[in-house]
């Protein structure tokens, strides 16, 4: 009887140790990913909000050329929306300055405003922590 020898080939595929190595690279890659992608978002939040901001300013302007003033810190960013009810010479307001509503900041909070005198005037966002007066809060001053 003659013995036929048979090659046993290989068999095509990857070890578990392969396949293992590749699943450990791609969880490294995509944490990495992960982590950069938090710093882009946290940097485009702050971006978005120093726009915002330099907009305001903008539409305060336009604001304080119209009525001789900034709106007082009671009447806040609302008076570039609407007339100011307790606004002496109601004639003089020539708004809307602001074309939509005015947004929230980037974390879902009202912008801050506070008139500092008469000639100067502070917008603020809380920023991600949303407290104010911490160094995270994004601010004209």
């Amino acid at each position: 009887m003659k013995r036929v020898r048979r090659n046993r080939r290989r068999s095509a595929g990857f070890t578990l140790m392969e396949v293992l190595l590749v699943l450990a690279i791609l969880v490294i890659l995509g944490s990495m990913v992960g982590y950069y992608m938090v710093g882009a978002q946290k940097k485009g939040y702050e971006r978005t909000a120093r726009a915002q901001i330099g907009n305001f300013e903008r539409m305060l302007t336009g604001y304080r050329l119209d009525t001789g003033s900034y709106p007082t810190t009671s009447q806040g960013l609302q008076a570039l929306r609407e007339a100011p009810a307790d606004m002496g010479n109601s004639s003089k307001w020539d708004g809307p300055y602001a074309e939509k509503a005015i947004p929230a900041d980037p974390w879902g909070n009202p912008y801050q405003y506070e008139l500092v005198d008469a000639d100067n005037f502070r917008i603020w966002s809380w920023g991600p922590n949303q407290q104010s007066g911490d160094d995270d809060d994004v601010t004209n001053s």
